[in-house]
């Protein structure tokens, strides 16, 4: 049987920013290099920080984070999954969510290669 039932799977996570080195060389391992990383802010179960500029109390309910994506067909999604949350976890809140996506379809714009071949 082929990893993913032959399917090909985004994961995509949101984690810490000073956690991104861990988790790349966390998915290295696993044999999935090939990744897309994103800048993001948000919101989840981490508590808003009070902070003072010039003398005027402000609240920052958007943290920063880093999304990180990757698709893979050759690669079981949850060695992936298991990458990501082995690198990304402190146990604190705020260590970010991991999902996994099925992707109907892909193309190679170099080649033009389609399905799994362009993964």
């Amino acid at each position: 049987m082929s990893a993913n039932d032959g399917e090909i799977k985004m994961v995509m996570a949101v984690i810490r920013p000073d956690k991104l080195a861990d988790v790349k060389r966390g998915l290295a391992e696993v044999g999935a290099p090939s990744l897309t990383v994103t800048n993001v802010s948000g919101r989840g179960s981490q508590p808003a920080k009070k902070g003072q500029w010039r003398g005027e109390e402000y609240t920052v309910d958007l943290h920063q984070k880093v999304k990180v994506e990757c698709v893979v067909s050759d690669i079981p999604a949850e060695d992936v999954v298991e990458a990501i949350r082995d690198g990304a976890h402190t146990g604190e809140p705020g260590d970010g969510k991991v999902f996994v996506l099925p992707v109907d379809s892909a193309v190679q714009v170099r080649t033009g290669k389609e399905g799994l071949d362009a993964v």
